[in-house]
């Protein structure tokens, strides 16, 4: 609740807290240091769109978000990535694009229309100086903004795709409610709920004409790769446990 005559912030999308559209101007002596993951430690979940659902399926269960179908991938059972430590991401495993376009974004500046930004929080984010790499050079988007905004602008693509698949798959009462208890061989328990699947029997009994629309569209793939994917939470356990009974942990 806000007092009277306040108006309350929208929530900040995932690992943001201060994202601001850049602007040769205001940031023209920004620079971006070399980072790590460590903004994303803390994070159980990542969202995916559909172009990751191949390489995200072998390593993590693809769930969709309750409150709007959003597709994400599950790396921890906990407030713990547990694909990250050290802020180094397990060796081989695949990131995310949303984790590796970060402190990079779009925001919203008009009807269909979007602004690369930056998250002036990030502790990567030089405010001058000379370390790291300039965000602008001599007044226009060094080659490191250049290619944060084509890598940006790709993701707001497939941001679209996955919206268009989402809302089939709701359109279609594919989601179920899902809650996993989930115990590790050490005795610890988790809840896992939030979140909804597509339920087989209901993907199974699609009607002819929508599994040939489908399948022309590459929907068909995306439902079994969620499916398969589901199998990852017995890897998502072991890690739990190994976490737990590490000696750091102790």
């Amino acid at each position: 609740m806000t007092d009277q005559g306040q108006t309350s912030r929208p929530p900040m999308p995932l690992f943001y807290s201060d994202p601001q559209p850049l602007s040769s101007i205001a940031h023209a002596d920004w620079r971006l240091k070399a980072g790590a993951f460590e903004f994303a430690r803390d994070a159980h979940v990542v969202p995916l769109v559909v172009a990751e659902f191949i390489k995200a399926s072998r390593w993590y269960p693809i769930l969709f978000a309750a409150e709007d179908a959003a597709p994400v991938a599950l790396v921890g059972l906990e407030r713990r990535n547990l694909f990250v430590a050290d802020g180094d991401w397990t060796t081989g495993a695949y990131v995310p694009a949303y984790v590796r376009r970060y402190p990079f974004g779009f925001m919203g500046a008009g009807p269909d229309q979007f602004a690369l930004a930056i998250d002036a929080a990030s502790d990567r984010v030089a405010k001058g100086g000379d370390e790291g790499e300039p965000l602008f050079v001599d007044g226009k988007p060094g080659p490191l903004t250049q290619q944060a905004l084509e890598f940006c602008d790709a993701f707001q693509g497939e941001a679209a795709a996955t919206s268009a698949f989402c809302a089939a798959i709701v359109a279609k009462d594919l989601l179920v409610d899902r809650r996993a208890d989930v115990t590790t061989p050490d005795g610890r328990r988790f809840a896992i709920e939030g979140f909804r699947l597509i339920d087989p029997a209901k993907f199974a009994a699609l009607d002819a004409e929508t599994v040939v629309d489908w399948h022309v569209r590459g929907w068909l793939g995306l439902a079994q790769f969620h499916l398969a994917s589901l199998d990852r939470f017995a890897e998502l356990m072991a890690l739990q446990n190994d976490v737990a009974v590490s000696p750091a942990a102790e």
